[in-house]
Order: structure tokens, then sequence, then C-alpha cells
């Protein structure tokens, strides 16, 4: 993996249903690239039981847009031919590719069978809930849940009509004859002889729950949704492991994000990772998604997985989140219980994705003004692999559109990590509501300077904007461009008029980047602080921010200053 590697989801939950969405990452990967994007989590690509939706509910592995099958060819993103393109130019830009992997489920059988089943307790799901009011004052998060177990049967045993038989008639064994029939699942949500909806365990042949799954929620977690997979059947352990061979070598994946993996065996993702490796080149890298706040769950889940298998780090996420809309913030813990204090080498840090931007069942909002300093905890530090939202880069389409966040800043702090973001870390998190950290710099690349970071985050009714609609604010900041440089007075440099300086006063840190940087001037890379900083013999600088915001410092003739502020198209709707 390149150095300062940062990840890209290349897609959100409302992407349209145009089949044009392979071409537009196709036609966008040379401006990713240089932004600092070195590896791209796909959408879903199988074939799902409804080709307008994102592939979660997956019918067909082999069917990657190739196949008239659901009603379509192509899949809502595109033809397998716009997909292999696409896979060219990202070969040919030096950017890997991650496959999203559904094995959990399979949805929309192609006949009926009878089988045997109880039903079990379900109650209710524990999910998240969030109730969103874009005020300042009336934003919060709601945490809700409901006991249920599904080691209980509260039905005697009968049998029910399910689509259970997955004969792929449009594929007409192409890549592989297996057909699935009920052997290869132990639950399903659906009879169809009466209608009714439920979770209806398979207990045929002595079929229960997977032991080695999440049980922590539920009693025991096998079960998800639709049709659900037993990988204690051998054959179908076996077709899942030569279908992860044959999707690398058809398009030369780099890794896979590999979807709830509390949902199903450990056993069999271990052994389907090797599998899937010894039939690569080249080492892949595997990310599951096991959506916890609970970081000693992640752990104890790490703790049997392969060494450098990773994590998505659920719990700083609701930090964030917490921290953003917090009474009273307290920014030195933002980092306290995640997974990226307690194993760095095994997190991968975000601040959204597709389950939980706004209307999806797991919506954590994060308040609009916090998400620059959001990003910057996540790009700008040494330990984590940031993975960058697509709904935050380009913006978020209807039912909920908004534009992209970080009041349009993000592909600089994209950059400002590719560029500057090298070296020892030193953090200077002494007070509550004003935190800040320096990087030194490489050792073998005097190019990548370093840089200073430093935010502030205060719940303070004197600095609270006009209560306005905080998507209209983010919509009007997005189009202002930012007060250009001005004046000297002692060690700093004002970008800004002594009326605008006294009106916000900046909070600051006196932090260390070191004597070789002695008499340099610093600027704020993101153009919002007005002050440069001059270093002084020691090494120190008094680095200031505006208050309830951020700054990111670096020497003002370092190699690459002339590409901020960042020229980014985010309309990628523009083309397709």
């Amino acid at each position: 993996m390149a150095e300062n590697s940062t990840l890209f989801q290349a897609f959100e939950w409302n992407v349209p249903a145009d089949e044009h969405h392979w071409q537009r990452l196709h036609h966008n990967l040379p401006q990713l690239k240089l932004l600092g994007i070195d590896n791209i989590w796909l959408p879903p690509a199988c074939k799902g039981n409804n080709f307008k939706g994102n592939g979660y509910d997956i019918y067909d592995l082999y069917d990657l847009g190739e196949f008239n099958q659901k009603g379509s060819r192509s899949t809502k993103w595109g033809s397998k031919e716009d997909l292999l393109a696409l896979v060219g130019e990202a070969r040919k830009s030096g950017i890997g590719l991650y496959f999203d992997a559904v094995l959990n489920h399979r949805c929309g059988g192609d006949a009926t069978e009878r089988i045997q089943v109880v039903q079990v307790d379900n109650k209710g799901t524990k999910i998240l809930l969030t109730c969103v009011h874009e005020t300042d004052d009336d934003c919060r998060l709601i945490h809700q849940c409901a006991s249920q177990d599904r080691r209980k049967n509260v039905t005697k045993p009968y049998e029910i009509e399910a689509w259970l038989k997955f004969d792929f008639p449009g594929r007409k064994n192409k890549y592989s004859s297996f057909q699935y029939t009920w052997r290869q699942f132990n639950a399903t949500d659906y009879d169809n002889a009466t209608g009714k909806k439920a979770i209806f365990k398979i207990v045929a042949d002595g079929k229960d729950w997977q032991k080695d799954v999440d049980r922590t929620s539920n009693g025991n977690y096998d079960y998800l949704l639709l049709n659900n997979l037993d990988y204690s059947n051998q054959a179908l352990r076996g077709e899942v492991q030569r279908w992860g061979q044959w999707v690398v070598r058809e398009l030369g994946l780099a890794g896979f994000r590999l979807d709830a993996v509390k949902h199903f065996s450990q056993n069999f993702i271990n052994e389907w990772i090797t599998a899937v490796n010894a039939s690569s080149s080249d080492k892949l890298f595997f990310v599951g998604e096991h959506w916890t706040d609970n970081v000693k769950t992640l752990v104890r889940w790490l703790a049997a997985a392969p060494p450098d298998f990773h994590l998505f780090d659920a719990p700083l996420l609701y930090n964030l989140a917490r921290t953003s809309w917090a009474k009273d913030p307290e920014l030195r813990q933002i980092f306290q219980d995640t997974l990226v204090k307690s194993r760095p080498n095994n997190a991968i840090t975000l601040v959204a994705n597709h389950d939980t931007q706004r209307g999806q069942t797991m919506e954590t909002p994060i308040k609009p003004t916090f998400m620059a300093l959001a990003y910057a905890l996540i790009l700008l530090r040494e330990d984590g692999y940031p993975c960058v939202f697509y709904g935050d880069l380009y913006g978020l389409r209807d039912p909920h559109p908004s534009p992209p966040t970080c009041w349009g800043k993000l592909p600089d702090l994209i950059l400002a990590r590719k560029l500057y973001a090298y070296g020892i870390q030193t953090d200077y998190f002494g007070r509550k509501d004003c935190v800040g950290w320096t990087r030194s710099g490489s050792l073998e690349d005097s190019n990548k300077v370093g840089l200073a970071v430093v935010m502030s985050w205060k719940k303070d009714k004197t600095l609270a904007a006009p209560k306005t609609n905080a998507l209209d604010r983010i919509r009007q900041a997005f189009q202002k461009p930012v007060p250009a440089a001005s004046s000297t007075e002692g060690s700093t440099e004002s970008n800004g008029t002594e009326a605008q300086q006294s009106e916000c006063p900046s909070p600051r840190i006196r932090m260390k980047v070191g004597s070789e940087h002695a008499g340099n001037v610093w600027r704020d890379l993101l153009g919002w602080e007005w002050a440069d900083v001059t270093i002084d013999s020691e090494g120190f600088g008094d680095f200031p921010c505006q208050p309830n915001s951020l700054a990111v410092f670096t020497a003002k003739d370092a190699a690459g200053r002339d590409r901020f502020p960042v020229q980014f198209n985010h309309n990628i709707y523009d083309i397709a």
C-alpha cells in the first residue's frame, strides 16, 4: 500500500439508477488520483433482485452486468463492459479497486421449495435512530433498542414455501454451474404460500444458527435479512471461494470490503481470505463491516481474524457525531474507546458512509460546521487508514440533497494528507475546546515538510450564526471566496483586517515544528485563518485558528503550495 494512502467510497445510497455510474467514475479517476486517492471502494457490482437497487439485495455473484436477469442486463451502476473500462483506467492511473462483497445472504430466488421451519423471536431489532433538525440547537442523537432472542423458537416446526432455488437461467451456467437449494440456507423471511413475513429458521436436517457470529445482540445474530446463507454447507463454502478467486482475476482487484461480517461464519471468512489470497499474485487488502459502538467487540473479533484484516471504526464516527452536537464538547476525548486508538493498524477511519447518511437506518448526522474538523482528525493524523465518503466529496442526491461538505475544502484536506502529513506526530491536547498537533515531516523527502493543525470547537452562543437552515448556510459559504492575505505584525502576518481579528479573537496553541524551520513563515492551507506564523529560533510557532473552525499550516514556500486552493470539479454528474 502506498504511503499515506487514502480510500474513497465511490458511491452514496441515492446515486441515480441510470446505469452510468461506472462511466462517471471512469471519467473522474485522473482527478481523484491527483488529489491523493490511492484506492477506491466500489459499490456492490453483482446483479441484485432489483436492478435499480444498490446491490445489497444480491441475486447472482457472477453477473456483473453481463446477463439479462431480473429485468435488465446492466446493474444500477452500468454494464460489465463499462466496469471493465473503469478497471482499465484504474490500472492506468495506479488506483486500486476494492470490491464490495455481499456474502451473507441472497435474494430473488428463481423457484420455491417446501421446507420445514420454526419461527424465532423477532420482537425488534437493535437500531440507531436519529432525530435531525436543521437548526444548531435542536439536532441530537437518539439511541433506541428493543430486545429479542433469536435462539428462542416461538412455534413448533411446520412447512412453508420459500424462494430458495437459484438456477440463474439467464446466465446459462457461464462461469459456474452451481445452483442453490434450501440446503445452502438456514433461514428466510417470507412464506410464499401464506404471504407471512417473519424470521423462519430452517430446521430440516438439523440446521441451526452458526455459532461463530456476533452473539452480543439478539442472542445470536447469524440472521440479518432475506435468505440467510448457511456456511456449514461445504458445497457453499467451496463455491463462494471459487467466486472470490474468479472475480479477482476478472477485475484485477486490490482488495475487498466484506459486508456484514458479524452476521456470518468468521471461520469461513478466514478460510475465504486464505483461498482468495492464494489466487492473487499480489497480497489483497480486506476490510469488514462490523458495525457497533463497542470497541471491545471489534477488538475481540479482530483477535480471531488475520493480523492485517481491517474494520471500520464505527466508535470513532459516533464520537465525532456526539462531539459535534454536544452542549459542552470535549475535544480531548475524541479518540477515547475507538478502534484507531486500540488497534491503529487495523482501523479504517471514517466520517460517514452510505448507511449513516441522511435517510438511512443508521443515520448518524455530524453537525455540518464540524465536518471539516472531523475530516482533519482522520486525514491528517498518523494512525488509521482514512476513508472519504462520496457524498461528502460530491454531495448527496434526492430525496435528501446536500452540497459537498467541509465548505468545499475536503479536496484540500485530502491533498494536504498526500503532500504534507508525514513524520512524527506530537499532540497538543491541553484544552477541551482547542486542540492541535504537528507532523515533523519526512526524513527521506525534504518536500514533505510536515504540518501543524489547530482546531477550535466550543458551544458558545456568542459565536452562533443567525438562526438559518444549516444546509442553506453551507450552500452560501460554498459559493463565497475566502478573504485574501494582507499585512504583517510581529511574529504573525495578518491575512485579514484588524476589525476582523478583533471581532473574532482566534484560539491559538504554541506548538513545535522543529528548529530546522526557524525563521520560516507558515500559512494556513485552507485560507480560513488570516494570520501567518513565523517559526521562532527554537522551532515553535503560535498557531491560531478562527473560533469553531480549524487551520492547517505548512511552510508558505513548501513544494505543492501552488496547488492550493484545490481546483476540483465537485459536479460528477456533469458527464454521463
